[in-house]
């Protein structure tokens, strides 16, 4: 019997032609930006690839006959997993793919931020060429690094910030002593911030700031922040009051608490402020492939060969 997938947003092309081509599936595709777009088809899906769009307890309760859903990446905030386990659903994620991508999205926002980039950029574009002599960029070279969470991500970004002379401090509560190889274990934020120039987010979405007006105090006021990792782990008006108030050098950020973001934000407009679209992951090669893992998944768990080690839910 066939199966019926729907793609929810826009997939690499190569992971497409992989549907095309598998037996047994048809597929409707959407990939339309509106995050409600895909909504009309999900009642007769029985599998789902899903970009950033929500997927919610009252969506999954339009869709009698889905079986499987799998994400184009690896958060899942965006999906009621309860809901998908109490239908005896497996959300599936792509696994190690994007970690080394969203590494180097890292290093270049603290290289961006440290030496200046945009303001440099923006200010020689508008015929500023003595704002050279202003000496403000700073070297990475002797800084010192904290990286808040040290997953794959954290230990691929602890790689590249040695090679450029960087001391490299880390925190994660979740790792014991012997798993910070390549960094030096700090026991908690608090005493690594006082000691870092640098800091670079790498932990899954909390309940609140991780970095609040009261943390960002306890950074010297050259200090860098980046954050690839989630919106919401850094309170953005703070963030935005110490970069206008010279108590911090920059910020370099890929995630905001809410996306797309309105465009008064705080710190839209600040030119020690560099913010990217959630795109450190989205290199070609990197959304090649997610997208062919995330359709993989699909076709796995139908032909009931899915990777467990892929699934974030049950057993079922």
């Amino acid at each position: 019997m066939t199966k019926h997938i729907l793609v929810a947003g826009k997939l690499h092309p190569s992971a497409l032609r992989v549907l095309d081509s598998a037996e047994g599936v048809s597929f409707d595709y959407v990939p339309d930006a509106d995050p409600t777009a895909y909504l009309p088809l999900l009642p007769k899906a029985q599998g789902l690839v899903l970009r950033t769009q929500t997927l919610n307890a009252a969506h999954i309760a339009t869709a009698p006959d889905l079986q499987i859903v799998s994400r184009h990446g690896v958060g899942y905030d965006a999906v009621d997993v309860p809901a998908l386990t109490k239908r005896g659903i497996p959300l599936a994620i792509v696994g190690d793919v994007n970690s080394r991508t969203v590494a180097e999205h890292a290093m270049l926002l603290l290289l961006a931020a440290s030496r200046c980039l945009v303001k440099s950029v923006t200010g020689f574009r508008a015929g500023d060429w003595a704002q050279r002599n202003m000496f403000e960029p700073r070297e990475l070279y002797d800084k010192t690094l904290l990286i808040v969470g040290y997953g794959r991500i954290g230990r691929h970004l602890a790689q590249m910030a040695k090679a450029f002379g960087v001391h490299v401090l880390a925190y994660d509560p979740y790792l014991g002593a012997d798993q910070f190889a390549g960094a030096e274990q700090v026991a908690d934020i608090s005493a690594g911030l006082t000691r870092a120039d640098l800091v670079s987010l790498h932990i899954p979405k909390a309940d609140g700031p991780l970095l609040g007006a009261a943390e960002l105090a306890l950074l010297p006021a050259h200090a860098v922040v980046v954050n690839t990792a989630r919106g919401g782990l850094i309170d953005e008006l703070a963030l935005a009051q110490a970069l206008k108030e010279g108590h911090l050098g920059a910020a370099g950020l890929d995630v905001l608490e809410v996306e797309p973001p309105s465009y008064d934000h705080p710190l839209f407009g600040l030119d020690n402020a560099i913010i990217t679209p959630h795109a450190a992951g989205l290199t070609e090669e990197c959304a090649e492939r997610m997208g062919m893992v995330s359709v993989q998944n699909v076709l796995d768990y139908f032909a009931e060969t899915l990777n467990p080690d892929l699934v974030v839910n049950g057993p079922f």
